[in-house]
């Protein structure tokens, strides 16, 4: 008897050990490819959709009850696909369908957290000239620019529907706001996703807080405003940057996609299964232009469910800007690098917002200066204590004087709010090395001034502050190439104003977002690529509203081509700080919008052109042909380096490597010559060194061949391409490694 009772437990033992060793639940995507509803999709069309990949969740899963559970989104509209909660060895079964693409772990997505347009030649002295863009695109009127982010302030004078007709014949949007009528002529369509989101921190469906596209954040009316917002004078933070907020595309209507809630301390706010879900309904709903300040680690494109999602809206025409990463310096932390997105890293504009600061004697009242870690509690650091962390500063010390604060660790106004509950005067935050003379404008709780890198050097030796006015240079946050996924893809693509942008701000926040803070304003500064972004894709409207017929990758080339290198000084753009930028900080370059929309060429692309692309990148012909939904087969021999993309990356050389571009005339008739500025240690000869166009649309092909005369040391050098007629300067950069 007691020898059956061991056999029993052992057997039970058995049983338990051979269980599948990862039942730990998570949400997956299922990526299945393009739907082919054609122009008329309809609710039976979306329900079938719906049962197929219940069915298909149903064979894996056992029954048709528990795949209605664990089914959280159908993607019907235009991409295929769905999002389940499964356990790892479900997700890998599933992945084994004969149907099946990819499947991906539903990952979280981050934030990538107004003399802006007079600094890119829009306006200047306020005054509108009638070449520029905003004149010739009629200010973006007829275009639909809509964001994914954290949603709307539709109270905001920036989303005002005075003034603007009945919404668009081609929108099929709706507005999921508590009153439907907060929606207007300007504002025409918002709505939310949250359903990964609540999957993952098992959030209350039924809250208030997860029912609504409203902004209880203000990142999402902040981008929004910046990309299209309306002309709203007078606008300010408490005063200070006073003047008229602008958008890009000021009378282009505007769409919400609020996919981005509460952060999650070190995941994230914005889910890729509610991302996708986003971007499949504007795709439906009629946008042109989609902007996107947020992002993840770059990965594999099948995992990726933005770059997904993003090429599906590309492929019908649709321009999607996306934000490049604040994870800079660093290098090869750029995200967001498909090749069908415009990534945009950020940089400086030629304003600074002033605050005065005496040393030694003057008038008025004095302040003694202390340095935090002078200041610190018994038992706390100095190193801990001069970053004015939380409980790090003796009030003792501090009492009464203007503290020294250094950037780093925790958020800026945090130090404040450390200076202030020590009971200091004031505060003087200065940036670390790695931020350089990179200023950002907060909303302190006390008197306070930001300074940069070298100035904060002689604050700390007590010296009187110098200032530079070299503008744009690159923002230190910016994230960096090169792409860690297709290292023959430069990015970012294009770099543009990101730091001090007055916009837009949310009714339900205040305006440093602490507990302490209860203060309202209807316009906020802020900084980051997720700044940057929107000013492209308020560029990109005007675009799109003056050649309608244009591809998304025309559209890119254009802005591309024609960015500048140069500060406002004549200078090569700076780093951050002291030491030249390169085309792995700015890409192409700053934006300037008058020269984008007369570009002369441009590098196009087509659908085919990206598959081909993928094909290179070692995905095969059945993956790439469902991706696509159409009958497509790799080319033979194909060389990825040979992708017509504007800027020319050779990651790994030979003694000789030749490169193929074709240049699309979308200007004048006119013969164009090539100038080479060869990498270090290289010559360069272009084949045929001149090209003639004798009508629009024409497109002819080149050579770039680059020969290795002595090796670097560098691991990266540069150069650049230029194709011009005289009055057109069609710029590539080039980048060789080593």
């Amino acid at each position: 008897m007691l020898l059956h009772k061991q056999w029993f437990l052992l057997s039970i033992l058995i049983l338990i050990l051979n269980q599948p060793s990862s039942a730990i639940k998570k949400t997956y995507i299922v990526y299945l490819g393009e739907h082919s509803h054609g122009t008329d999709l309809t609710s039976t069309d979306l329900h079938r959709v719906r049962e197929s990949h219940t069915q298909l969740l149903a064979s894996h899963l056992g029954s048709e009850e528990t795949a209605k559970e664990a089914l959280i989104y159908s993607y019907g509209k235009s991409i295929n696909g769905f999002a389940a909660v499964l356990d790892e060895e479900e997700a890998r079964q599933i992945s084994n369908h004969p149907d099946v693409i990819s499947v991906f772990v539903d990952k979280a997505n981050k934030l990538h957290t107004m003399r802006s347009w007079d600094f890119i030649r829009l306006e200047k002295n306020g005054v509108v000239h009638r070449s520029s863009l905003w004149e010739k695109a009629s200010y973006g009127e007829g275009v639909i620019v809509a964001n994914l982010d954290t949603g709307v302030w539709p109270e905001s004078k920036s989303f005002n529907g005075q003034g603007f007709g009945p919404k668009p014949s081609k929108w099929k949007g709706i507005c999921q706001l508590e009153n439907p009528n907060l929606c207007n002529g300007k504002l025409i369509g918002a709505r939310y996703y949250n359903k990964g989101y609540l999957a993952y921190t098992n959030g209350n469906p039924n809250s208030i807080l997860f029912n609504t596209s409203r902004d209880n954040d203000g990142h999402g009316s902040h981008t929004l405003s910046t990309a299209a917002g309306n002309f709203v004078a007078n606008a300010s933070v408490f005063g200070v940057g006073n003047g008229t907020a602008k958008g890009g595309a000021p009378k282009a209507r505007i769409a919400a996609y609020k996919v981005c809630w509460e952060p999650i301390p070190d995941v994230g706010e914005c889910f890729d299964s509610d991302i996708t879900m986003g971007i499949d309904a504007a795709i439906s709903d009629g946008v042109d232009v989609l902007s996107i300040s947020l992002g993840g680690s770059p990965g594999d494109y099948f995992s990726d469910g933005l770059a997904i999602a993003a090429f599906h809206a590309v492929k019908r025409g649709i321009v999607v800007v996306a934000s490049a990463g604040n994870s800079g310096p660093t290098p090869g932390t750029v995200s967001n690098v498909a090749p069908w997105l415009i990534t945009v890293g950020a940089s400086t504009i030629d304003r600074e917002f002033q605050a005065d600061l005496s040393l030694e004697t003057g008038q008025g009242k004095l302040y003694s200066l202390i340095s935090a870690a002078d200041a610190a509690v018994d038992g706390i650091a100095a190193e801990e204590a001069i970053l004015c962390k939380n409980g790090t500063l003796d009030s003792k010390k501090v009492k009464g004087k203007i503290v020294v604060c250094l950037r780093g660790d925790n958020a800026r106004t945090n130090k404040g709010a450390e200076a202030l509950r020590a009971g200091a005067a004031g505060m003087i935050l200065c940036n670390d090395e790695s931020n350089g003379n990179e200023i950002i404008s907060d909303p302190h709780l006390l008197p306070a001034t930001h300074i940069g890198f070298s100035d904060g050097q002689i604050i700390f030796s007590y010296i009187k502050n110098t200032t530079n006015s070299r503008a744009p240079f690159m923002a230190a946050f910016s994230s960096r190439g090169p792409n860690v996924v297709s290292s023959s893809i430069l990015k970012p693509d294009i770099t543009a104003q990101g730091v001090n942008i007055i916009a837009a701000y949310t009714g339900n926040k205040s305006a440093s977002g602490e507990a302490t803070d209860h203060r309202i304003t209807p316009f906020i500064t802020e900084s980051g690529t997720s700044m940057s972004c929107p000013h492209v894709a308020g560029v990109t409207g005007l675009l799109r509203r003056l050649y309608p017929e244009w591809s998304p990758a025309a559209i890119k080339s254009a802005i591309m081509t024609t960015a500048r290198t140069r500060d406002n000084r004549g200078h090569s753009m700076l780093d951050g700080g002291e030491t030249n930028a390169t085309p792995f900080a700015y890409g192409s370059g700053h934006i300037r919008p008058n020269r984008a929309m007369d570009p002369g060429l441009v590098y196009d692309l087509t659908t085919t052109d990206y598959l081909d692309f993928l094909c290179g990148n070692g995905y095969n012909d059945t993956l790439v042909m469902k991706f696509s939904n159409t009958p497509y087969k790799c080319p033979q021999n194909y060389n990825i380096l040979n992708f017509n993309y504007p800027s020319i990356t050779i990651p790994n050389p030979t003694s000789t490597i030749t490169v193929t571009r074709k240049l699309k005339n979308v200007g004048k008739p006119g013969k164009y010559s090539a100038a080479v500025r060869s990498p270090p240690g290289y010559s360069a000869t272009v084949e045929p060194a001149e090209l003639s166009f004798e009508k629009i649309g024409e497109e002819k092909s080149f050579k770039l061949t680059l020969r290795r005369k002595w090796q670097s040391r560098n691991e990266y050098v540069f150069g650049g391409l230029v194709w011009s007629d005289g009055s057109h300067y069609v710029r590539s950069p080039i980048v060789v490694g080593q």
